[in-house]
């Protein structure tokens, strides 16, 4: 693996990590809506969704 490719990996861990931090974040500012976790973890499967069939183009 380039040392490119493992930076956008890298990046791209990050990246989802805050987006997962920020639902998480969000739910528990608004518990009547959604429960945190489950959030989270839709939102990070949304993600991994969208860019898993990009990477293995």
């Amino acid at each position: 693996m380039s040392s490119l490719a493992m930076l956008v990996v890298v990046l791209l861990v990050l990246v989802v990590a805050m987006f997962f931090g920020v639902l998480v974040y969000i739910g528990h500012r608004h518990p009547a809506w959604v429960a945190p976790l489950t959030l989270g973890l839709l939102g990070v499967g949304l993600v991994v969704a969208i860019v898993a069939p990009i990477a293995t183009r």
